[in-house]
């Protein structure tokens, strides 16, 4: 069989490259314009090191450009690339999970879209090309994904293909009135700290010492002696006032969050897998087969809660753009995320599930650990400490009492036919639902005190995630690790013959690391 030719990335990925190097170039220029740097001529000192750093990066990223190239072969794709040290990479198709497109803005603008093959180990271990053109870019995913499965190959796509496959169901979408309402319940200050970290490099653009504690304590003392001056209705005025302007800031941070993540989110569920498209500036296609779904996490916020909102991810094999979790619903209802808990073969929990709770032993060492310390504080404070400061601490050790009470009553798990489902939180409650069958290896850990007491946190091997029940008694411990292994063990054969290599690799490894943490 003929070695199929070696291909290059777009070349106007060279572009995307020069207009990175002409913005990284941008704060050095600016800082030396300010400066002394150059005396008089500091200007044309700063525009030359601008236009040096943009020629380096630009030609460093031509001869990268050049020197990278891929192909796509019978058995695997082969990426080589480098300028002094060449590495090439070869990654077989049953390796590859899925191929995912992101287009960033300046791209989108240039018809271009970054192509990553996931190996389901992410990071380091997958491989990205930057750029391909976007036809290019959803060709090669449906020739990869037919490769991988041993289908004929794929045509290239129809016009508007990337848009919606045949067969396409949508499962959820959020048009903008929902991501109003989703900005909205993620108030935020993260603008605050953005600017404090722009003052650290206002000392190197003026001659404003942001360091200078004088200049500081001078400031807040002539707007102190500002605000004397006014009368008590005008301060309170100042106040109620200062406080609205940072709660718009907050919720308008929370707003222009979610509309860049998520404009024109779409769940949709296609012969491939679960499907998801957002983003305003950039754009991203990730689709996840069903054979990685490993649990659900359906979570909310302590306000969203009270208003019946909730979101829904995925426990994947892979990662998400660096976060282990799919999400799937960034803000929904219970109904629809029954919905689409259903399309991925998982149910919600119903009222006639058998909730079962940690131990009381547990409960009570947990107070009396967390609560006893602050009582203990309590004790040098009474005796150093001004008056009535003891009276705090030990009212604040009857407060975490107290939550660790209410909170007990929230921390439950129960098994429901073929699932097995935890909830933890009360302000906020998080509900994991996983599949008894899909779980790898099954722990009982007990510490100095929970092997005094008679109690045990059970950890569940889970692919791609965590799955932990704190304060088991013994006894119902070990029940629940028999039926959980007895269910794994009856289901091991079947999934030996459906499961991809790189799951069952994934299995493995969980596996190991249970029993290495037995030992």
């Amino acid at each position: 069989m003929s070695v199929p030719p070696a291909q290059r990335t777009a070349p106007l990925g060279v572009v995307i490259g020069a207009l990175a190097s002409l913005r990284e170039a941008i704060l050095p220029a600016v800082a030396i314009a300010f400066s002394g740097i150059g005396s008089g001529s500091r200007l044309a000192v700063a525009l030359g090191v601008g236009l040096a750093a943009v020629l380096v990066g630009t030609l460093a990223r031509y001869l990268a450009w050049r020197r990278l190239t891929y192909t796509i072969g019978p058995a695997d794709i082969r990426v080589e690339k480098g300028l002094i040290s060449r590495t090439a990479r070869a990654v077989p198709y049953e390796r590859i999970q899925d191929v995912s497109l992101e287009a960033r803005l300046v791209p989108r603008l240039l018809g271009l879209v970054a192509v990553r093959f996931e190996t389901g180990a992410g990071g380091a271990e997958d491989i990205k090309l930057e750029y391909l053109s976007a036809a290019e870019g959803e060709r090669l995913r449906q020739l990869v994904r037919a490769r991988r499965e041993g289908a004929p190959d794929e045509g290239p796509p129809a016009d508007g293909a990337g848009q919606g496959e045949a067969g396409e169901q949508v499962l959820f979408a959020m048009g903008p009135r929902r991501l109003l309402t989703l900005g909205l319940f993620e108030f935020s200050l993260a603008v605050f700290a953005a600017l404090g970290g722009l003052l650290q490099y206002l000392d190197n653009v003026s001659s404003i010492d942001v360091w200078n504690v004088e200049l500081w304590r001078g400031w807040i003392e002539r707007q102190g002696s500002t605000i004397a001056r006014l009368g008590p209705y005008a301060q309170a005025a100042a106040v109620i006032a200062g406080l609205i302007g940072l709660a718009l800031i907050g919720f308008a941070t929370g707003v222009v969050r979610s509309f860049v993540r998520d404009w024109g989110f779409v769940s949709s569920l296609s012969p491939r897998g679960f499907r998801r498209q957002r983003g305003l500036f950039t754009r991203t296609d990730v689709v996840m087969p069903r054979h990685r779904v490993q649990a659900l996490v359906i979570g909310t916020g302590p306000l969203r809660y009270r208003f019946g909102w909730h979101d829904l991810r995925f426990v994947s094999l892979a990662q998400d753009f660096g976060s282990e979790n799919h999400m799937v619903a960034p803000l929904a209802r219970m109904a629809e995320i029954g919905a689409i808990a259903e399309a991925a073969g998982y149910r919600l929990p119903g009222p006639g599930l058998a909730w079962h709770r940690a131990s009381r032993r547990h409960l009570a060492d947990s107070v009396l650990l967390q609560s006893g310390a602050l009582a203990l504080i309590a004790v040098p404070v009474a005796l150093y400490a001004p008056f009535g400061l003891s009276f705090i601490v030990l009212g604040l050790a009857v407060v975490v009492a107290a939550l660790n009470l209410y909170a007990w009553e929230f921390r439950r798990h129960g098994i429901d036919g073929d699932q097995i489902v935890t909830t933890t939180g009360f302000l906020s409650p998080t509900t994991r639902i996983a599949k008894r069958a899909r779980l790898h290896s099954v722990e009982i850990a007990q510490g100095p005190l929970g092997r005094w007491r008679g109690y045990a946190t059970l950890h569940l091997g889970l692919a791609g995630g965590t799955l932990a029940i704190p304060g088991l008694a013994l006894a119902e411990a070990r029940g629940l690790r028999a039926a959980i292994l007895e269910t794994i063990t009856a289901a091991a054969p079947a999934a030996r013959r459906a499961v991809p290599a790189d799951q069952a690799m994934s299995a493995a490894q969980s596996g190991l690391s249970a029993s290495l943490r037995a030992t």
